[in-house]
């Protein structure tokens, strides 16, 4: 039996086993139907056409990496030149001998050392004591709140939809969920999007060769013909989709530039695919990755073992086998972390930590001003503390607006992330 302790907060999304409509969409899709090309807003889900041309987008290709559960970002970015840092955290934080440079009172914890040539050559960074408005400790309504990114207004559409809904239309492939099923709220709204749990498995159900795709192809499409656009378009751009999947899956993948992924790695293996599709040019112009198993309530782990360290080096090996087998394509490619709150500042007495507040976000890119830590650091004084957590000083949707911005070509934010404040550029990421 595992000794973590995770999280038992009753604030998720209910478990009573209830049949949503994505759910029995999905479904359909097992037993032999179209694999969903879906949105959702606030639970209710709906199918959408996706335009057949892609759009001229010359932006990076955003990659979203969830760090689900609480990262813990004082134990991966350590401020160890504040000398609260080791005062709240006398039993699980890191000692100074075992960090990696990171300029300033900062120290990166030795399981990032995968990254640390990204680093030196500044295309890995961070930035610290990161928050949102209207803070929680509530898992689900902190995530809500972060992928929504519209603190104080109505709105219900994601800040991802309301980024792509600023576009012109592209390919059946722009908005990609990978790795996993579970669209996040980021991109609910009317904006389509596609959810594969890997190029290998998005396909017909039932469709084990290429024969038997080509009959059940023809036969979705002649039972479509006739449908309302509302169905038969979605069905039509989901057979492309399974199509283009299909022809990828037929060749064999191999990472370039000796780029490994690390073995057994869902996270690896939802970073290969994305660079698979990239590469491929289908025209992914935005990729939600997930990670969890994050909420580190208890038996943290040690500098060099342990939970924490376990999950930083998976995360470490994964970006930087991700970052080499793009090869040139990196430059055009920024990848940012995101959690739902970080954690507290001190220990609890089960050599964890529990939920707390401001938090550091990752940086990875060729267009990143990397090798340091941006932001400004609060403090780790008693009085500096905002009940107990380290203060976010940042707001996270300032970082996304500068690379959407300066990165992926937005123009005005006030319409992705409404009533937020004005403010100069971190010089996060260079202007493309």
């Amino acid at each position: 039996m595992s000794t973590r302790a995770h999280c038992l907060c009753p604030d998720g999304p209910s478990a009573s086993g209830g049949l949503s409509r994505r759910t029995l969409l999905r479904g359909l899709a097992t037993a032999g139907a179209l694999g969903g090309v879906m949105t959702a807003v606030d639970g209710f889900n709906a199918q959408f056409a996706f335009a057949a041309a892609p759009a001229a987008y010359t932006g990076d290709v955003l990659v979203v990496l969830s760090l689900r559960g609480g990262f813990d970002g004082l134990n991966a970015v350590v401020p160890i030149g504040d000398p609260g840092y080791l005062e709240a955290r006398p039993t699980i934080g890191i000692q100074e001998r075992s960090l990696l440079p990171a300029g300033g009172i900062f120290g990166l914890h030795p399981a990032l050392k995968p990254l640390q040539k990204f680093w030196s050559a500044g295309t890995f960074g961070a930035v610290h004591a990161v928050g949102q408005d209207n803070p929680t400790r509530s898992h689900f309504q902190a995530m809500q709140e972060l992928e929504r990114a519209a603190p104080g207004s109505s709105l219900r559409t994601g800040w991802l939809d309301r980024t792509l809904g600023s576009r012109a239309r592209g390919t059946i492939f722009q908005a990609s969920q990978v790795g996993s099923n579970d669209v996040p709220l980021a991109l609910a709204g009317p904006t389509p999007e596609l959810a594969l749990g890997s190029v290998d498995s998005f396909k017909i159900a039932g469709a084990w060769n290429t024969a038997e795709r080509n009959r059940w192809t023809k036969a979705l499409t002649a039972m479509n013909a006739g449908a309302p656009p509302a169905v038969g378009l979605p069905a039509k751009a989901t057979l492309s989709a399974t199509g283009t999947t299909a022809a990828l899956a037929a060749k064999k993948y191999t990472p370039a530039n000796g780029a490994v992924y690390p073995k057994d790695s869902a996270l690896g293996k939802a970073l290969r695919d994305v660079a698979r599709m990239i590469k491929a040019d289908v025209g992914l112009q935005v990729a939600c990755v997930d990670e969890g198993d994050w909420d580190m309530h208890a038996d943290m782990g040690a500098a060099d073992n342990g939970w924490m360290h376990d999950h930083l080096n998976d995360l470490a090996l994964s970006l930087a086998a991700f970052a080499t087998d793009l090869g040139n394509r990196f430059q055009k490619v920024t990848v940012v972390t995101l959690s739902e709150f970080g954690r507290r500042v001190g220990e609890n007495g089960s050599g964890g930590v529990d939920h707390g507040h401001g938090n550091a976000v990752l940086l990875l890119g060729g267009g990143v001003n990397g090798g340091q830590v941006h932001g400004r650091w609060p403090g780790l004084s008693e009085a500096d503390l905002v009940d107990g957590d380290l203060a976010g000083t940042t707001d996270y949707r300032t970082i996304l607006g500068e690379i959407l911005q300066k990165r992926c070509g937005a123009g005005s934010l006030s319409q992705i992330f409404p009533g937020l404040p004005g403010s100069a550029p971190l010089g996060l990421v260079k202007a493309a």
